[in-house]
């Protein structure tokens, strides 16, 4: 009798053994079909920006600087004889177009990495930390920069269609008809026949409407302190200064590189007004739209062993983790 129950109990173990490896082949199977379907998406996708996107941007930029250059025709607004308010010297600009090209594309990806990199759980490997965070900062990065493409495409449409002369119009494009018009005669049409400048700043010399510094660095700097508002300010920190003097910096940065633009006298008061509508815009898409406001959303990394109750996020200059849940993972 004994034998028998202990023959049945044996019988038993080995169907329990033999459900059980053979559920974890199929999940194996599972799991290497899902990877396996998971890699052809990105190989697809790759293809597709590769094949697709990247000649398309490529093609948008090649029709930016033939605009710029003036080798696509576009409209010369007209200006009235002797124009007090297009008769300013040009003397430079506080913040040219190289210092406003590096900001907008360097400063915003150095903040994203370093402030990631800190609010990341220190638990983990430096390698794991490092995967993570560049993923984290290129999707975010990718984010901003598709809403400046719109910034920029919007501010380069409508210097083509407007084509309003700049305060320095008559210095720079020294148009040919201003030496024979009278008093305060509208005059319609004109060439410039300027030696001093190259013929970039005499075509830009109206292209004064909206101001590109100021939609550009308004875009830039207000998504700088609003992702540090969201990722980064809690009034648990240990300082609740750093962040909002980070901040402050951000905004100091917009109000130089728009404001300049009108003591510069490269455009009118309602330029900069107009390209800091732009700039708000664009920054309200971005950061509401494609970022859903920089919300944090629960992500488990592939092949960490780190239990639930380890995946702990840490904020900037905070004295220790938040309290964990089931959800509290690295975002």
């Amino acid at each position: 009798m004994v034998t028998s129950n202990s023959i049945r109990r044996s019988l038993e173990g080995i169907k329990k053994m033999a459900t059980l490896t053979r559920n974890s082949i199929q999940r194996k199977d599972v799991e290497s079909q899902l990877i396996t379907e998971q890699k052809g998406q990105t190989t697809k996708r790759l293809w597709w920006f590769l094949g697709v996107d990247i000649p398309l941007l490529v093609t948008v930029l090649l029709l930016i600087g033939l605009f710029e250059y003036g080798v696509i025709p576009h409209y010369k607004n007209g200006f009235f004889c002797n124009d007090p308010a297009l008769s300013f010297p040009f003397k430079g600009d506080t913040v040219s177009m190289e210092v406003i090209v590096s900001t907008i594309l360097l400063l915003p990806f150095a903040l994203i990495f370093i402030t990631e990199i800190i609010l990341f759980d220190s638990t983990y490997t430096m390698r794991t930390k490092l995967n993570y965070v560049s993923r984290k900062t290129a999707i975010l990065y990718r984010n901003y920069i598709y809403g400046l493409f719109f910034n920029l495409m919007t501010v380069e449409v409508m210097k083509g269609i407007t084509g309003n002369p700049r305060p320095t119009f008559f210095d720079i494009c020294e148009p040919d008809t201003l030496k024979t018009c009278n008093g305060s005669e509208y005059v319609s049409t004109f060439q410039c026949t300027s030696t001093r400048f190259a013929k970039w700043y005499q075509t830009d010399s109206y292209h004064s409407f909206p101001s590109g510094h100021t939609s550009l660095s308004v875009y830039c700097g207000l998504f700088m302190a609003w992702y540090l508002q969201q990722r980064a300010f809690n009034w648990r920190h240990r300082t609740v200064f750093l962040v909002p003097l980070a901040q402050l910096l951000c905004i100091t940065y917009t109000a130089v590189c728009s404001l300049t633009r009108i003591t510069d006298h490269r455009h009118h008061w309602w330029d900069v007004l107009v390209g800091a509508g732009i700039g708000v815009i664009t920054l309200l898409f971005t950061v509401l739209v494609i970022c859903d406001n920089f919300k944090r959303r629960p992500q488990i990394l592939k092949g960490n062993p780190m239990t639930d109750s380890q995946h702990t996020v840490r904020t900037l200059v905070f004295d220790g983790p938040q309290q964990s849940s089931d959800h509290s993972q690295p975002s």
